[in-house]
């Protein structure tokens, strides 16, 4: 809870219509991903994104603890899908090779070639549900002002 004894800011009738639509769009928009992934390729959005990220990682390997900093999820969460995704044979985990107090997270060949199968229908999905549905001027301003939103939340929470 805060200390601050400021009087609340309410939001102004466009400000809470505005943020009402995000709320909305990005839970639609999610949802209609998850739908389409998991349609196509078995996977969800947040399986998906784990072998994205481990795909552009080098030698296919991220420490668990970057994996979950750079997908914004909790260690937990990211466990948990890691596990599931382990149980599949598409990751694998194995002590860090720099420390070994950590633990890594490798894209095994069966991962890779999943997400080489999945990546076509999620990139059409994609496109469908947002892309297509924005000007290229609007998708410039989303993606510039979630870059902001994303860099206020990491300096607020001391990421």
């Amino acid at each position: 809870m805060s200390s601050d004894t400021a009087p609340t800011p309410w939001l102004d009738e466009e400000q809470q219509s505005s943020w009402r639509s995000f709320l909305e769009g990005s839970a639609r928009l999610t949802e209609a991903l998850n739908r389409d992934l998991d349609a196509e390729s078995d996977l969800s959005l947040h399986e998906y994104e784990v072998l994205v990220r481990l795909s552009e990682s080098e030698q296919r390997t991220l420490r668990m603890s970057a994996l979950a900093d750079s997908l914004a999820h909790s260690r937990s969460r990211v466990t948990h899908t890691v596990r599931r995704l382990e149980d599949r044979g598409l990751v694998r985990r194995q002590a860090c090779v720099v420390d070994g107090r950590g633990v890594d997270c490798l894209l095994t060949d069966a991962g890779m070639q999943t997400l080489a199968e999945a990546a076509p229908h999620h990139v059409r999905s994609v496109r469908r549900h947002m892309v297509d549905v924005l000007t290229p001027e609007q998708l410039r301003t989303l993606g510039q002002a979630m870059a902001l939103v994303a860099d206020a939340c990491r300096d607020s929470d001391g990421s």
